[in-house]
């Protein structure tokens, strides 16, 4: 059995096709190839995931793998994607030891995913990045025809690779996590807003504080998609997060751990397990 005791968590806003699409590749190949849980947790005016992204992944998978699915849905008018708060939302809602901030747009070879989450049970991380630091991102300039091949082709990902670039990977994309570490080690920050520095924050927080951060030297397959103000560095909230990580990255140790303990995110969240 594959992936049993990990949990992938997406958070997601629908903004454009391209976005849609890759959210119903990347579901239907963790399921199809995988025996993990995944819960997708969707903020925006309508659910654009159950109208048109479900039916297609029901189809593919059938009903059986989608009992692994968890979708929730928040009614939010918001403008701009608190990603962080959901991505915490999700947490709290772990079941399984090993839980994976993971991008929407992303896919990895299934061994990367296999031996993240054996380090993570065996104790040997208690945070990993499942792709190499440096030139190991797969940009996938994707259209229906090509993932139609990969998914149709037992999920080859030279495929994918016949249009693509590589291209520089550092912080985001996903994490693994040991569930008990993230919350212990303050979850996501919920003042980053919208897109920026919350994953050079990540890093750098999980790094100071002590836990054990590892990386696996595999590829990382991003599936482009149209940016908006809130994934990319248009958004109105670039200016304070960017101050905001500039903040934390005077603190030492005890600093540190003393401005999460303050989080009233941070002891809210924490309250949903006691």
């Amino acid at each position: 059995m594959k992936l049993t005791n990990t949990t992938f968590i997406v958070p997601l806003r629908i903004e454009s096709f391209d976005r849609l699409r890759n959210v119903v590749v990347s579901t239907i190949y963790l399921l199809d190839n995988t025996d993990c849980t995944i819960i997708i947790k969707e903020a925006d005016s309508e659910s654009a995931f159950e109208a048109s992204a479900l039916p297609q992944i029901r189809e593919c998978v059938g009903e059986e793998k989608c009992k692994r699915l968890i979708h929730v849905f928040e009614k939010n008018d918001d403008q701009f994607f608190h990603r962080t708060r959901l991505l915490n939302d999700m947490v709290m809602m772990t079941k399984t030891p090993v839980v994976v901030n993971y991008d929407c747009d992303i896919l990895l070879p299934l061994e990367s995913y296999e031996t993240c989450e054996k380090w993570i049970l065996e104790g040997k991380y208690d945070m990993v990045y499942p792709y190499g630091d440096g030139n190991w991102q797969y940009q996938i300039f994707t259209d229906d025809d090509l993932v139609s091949r990969f998914i149709n082709n037992d999920y080859d990902f030279n495929i994918l690779r016949e249009s693509s670039r590589v291209y520089d990977a550092k912080y985001g994309f996903c994490q693994f996590y040991s569930t008990e570490k993230y919350i212990e080690g303050g979850l996501e920050n919920e003042n980053f807003i919208a897109y920026g520095y919350e994953d050079n924050e990540r890093y750098h927080r999980f790094n100071k504080l002590g836990y054990m951060v590892g990386r696996y030297d595999g590829n990382v397959y991003h599936m482009e998609h149209e940016r908006t103000p809130n994934s990319w560095f248009t958004n109105p909230y670039i200016e304070n997060n960017k101050n905001l990580y500039e903040q934390i990255l005077k603190f030492d140790t005890q600093e540190l751990f003393d401005y999460y303990e303050g989080q009233e995110y941070l002891k809210t969240q924490r309250a949903k397990v006691k």
